[in-house]
């Protein structure tokens, strides 16, 4: 359970990025299907080594976090050694079978890879860097699916992606924000930030997001043969998923671990999956 734990398995829904080209193109084949499913298994494999590298430099940050103190390496339940070997695995098991699988998903994970050790090593620390780096992760993300399935992506996603994760990590500096405010210093960076930026950028990608996903709904109807011009009613559940997480952020004060809100919070995953229906069903069946 303790190896389990170091690995963050319930992390793996960021990877779920990998199958938006699939969703978003409209060719629900099961060949593209299983080529975005290679690419996020690959992908959280990779995810799961680097969170074992972000664990080890951070070991005496998270052994002052009132949860992340818990954490395999924080607590002492895994030793360094065995961790840095598990890494390695991962690491070289993950480059070898993308690199045989396709060069070019190999070179976007080698990207990633490559990207995450700066941001352990260095760039968290640098205020606002830290929450572009994570947005850009989720990009590639997208690209790892779009290169896997061979499916162009569209600038609007690319963008929706970048913009939703950005909010994502802002949320996420929130609450270190508060904790601080508790006498709490979870990151070096931390002072920053302060809640009125951190609020206010919040509300500006909530926002930007809502109108890019209607422009991006807007550009896609000529490419749908029936029902194209219908597409934008889905943004109803984009708009109600935004507020819902303000929601859980501002009211709630509870924005730390959005994987967590993913998997608990029912009114978000209603949302989700009807989404999800109305967008398949207006592409596909109207």
């Amino acid at each position: 359970m303790k190896y389990i734990r170091l690995l963050r398995p319930h992390q793996y829904t960021k990877n779920i990025f990998t199958f938006a080209p699939f969703i978003f193109s409209v060719e629900f084949t099961f060949d593209k299907f299983l080529a975005s499913f290679i690419a996020f298994a690959l992908f959280s494999l990779l995810a799961s080594s680097i969170y074992i590298i972000n664990d080890y430099m951070d070991i005496e940050e998270d052994r002052a976090h009132p949860t992340k103190k818990n954490r395999p390496l924080a607590s002492g339940a895994v030793s360094e050694k065995v961790a840095l070997i598990l890494m390695s695995f991962l690491s070289i098991f993950v480059g070898v079978v993308s690199f045989r699988y396709n060069t070019n998903l190999f070179a976007i994970l080698a990207i990633y890879f490559v990207l995450n050790i700066a941001y352990s090593l260095k760039l968290k620390h640098i205020v606002i860097v830290d929450v572009f780096i994570i947005a850009t992760g989720f990009v590639l993300r997208l690209f790892a699916g779009s290169i896997a399935a061979d499916i162009k992506l569209s600038m609007w996603i690319i963008i929706l992606t970048f913009l939703l994760a950005l909010f994502l990590a802002f949320a996420k500096r929130r609450d270190d924000v508060l904790l601080s405010g508790q006498g709490k210093q979870t990151r070096k960076n931390i002072e920053g930030y302060n809640l009125e930026f951190v609020n206010a950028a919040m509300v500006l990608m909530s926002g930007v997001i809502l109108v890019s996903y209607i422009m991006y709904s807007v550009s896609m109807a000529p490419q749908i043969k029936q029902g194209g011009e219908y597409l934008y009613l889905t943004s109803f559940f984009v708009l109600l998923g935004i507020i819902r997480y303000l929601k859980i952020t501002f009211v709630n004060q509870n924005s730390g671990n959005p994987t967590r809100i993913l998997a608990k919070d029912r009114f978000t995953q209603i949302i989700i999956i009807c989404w999800l229906t109305s967008y398949i069903y207006i592409v596909k069946f109207l």
